[in-house]
């Protein structure tokens, strides 16, 4: 099988890997790099479990391969907390009860990250329009669209 030598910066910091040709990026993240916040759900880009930020952009990493990121800059959900304290966003989602068994929670919060960097000021209904690409099968949705709102100054209804 052909293998391929990729080059790339997720979290801020430089890899080298030598991967498959159809090695996926939410595999590369969880076995070669060990960042298992990237979770793997349904693996067809429905749950949004799996999104990262590539150069900014938000992708469901279950649908892109590693070597789509060949010089990207990645970031994933453990590049959010900065010197072992969490961001904003992060604790907005703690007082907020924005997850329960927390397995959506990564691509959650990547979501929101995306939206917030374009967006720092949106509205209830730019923030479930942003959420939609993630699902959530134990909140109900309301507590993570209260954190998103919360962490960027709003209150609901804003």
């Amino acid at each position: 099988m052909a293998r391929h030598l990729i080059e790339l910066t997720v979290n801020g910091e430089a890899h080298a890997v030598e991967v498959p040709a159809k090695r996926l990026l939410a595999d590369l993240l969880r076995d070669e790099l060990l960042l298992t916040g990237t979770k793997r759900g349904c693996e067809t880009g429905v749950c949004g479990a799996c999104s990262v930020l590539v150069d900014g952009r938000l992708v469901k990493s279950c649908l892109m391969l590693a070597v789509q990121a060949r010089g990207a800059r990645v970031d994933t959900v453990e590049g959010l907390a900065q010197g072992g304290q969490l961001n904003a966003l992060q604790q907005s989602f703690a007082a907020h009860g924005g997850f329960q068994c927390g397995y959506c929670t990564p691509g959650f919060l990547m979501a929101a990250t995306a939206l917030l960097a374009a967006n720092p000021k949106p509205t209830e209904a730019e923030v479930r329009e942003a959420l939609d690409g993630n699902l959530c099968r134990c909140t109900g949705y309301a507590g993570i669209v209260e954190a998103v709102l919360a962490a960027a100054g709003q209150s609901r209804g804003n």
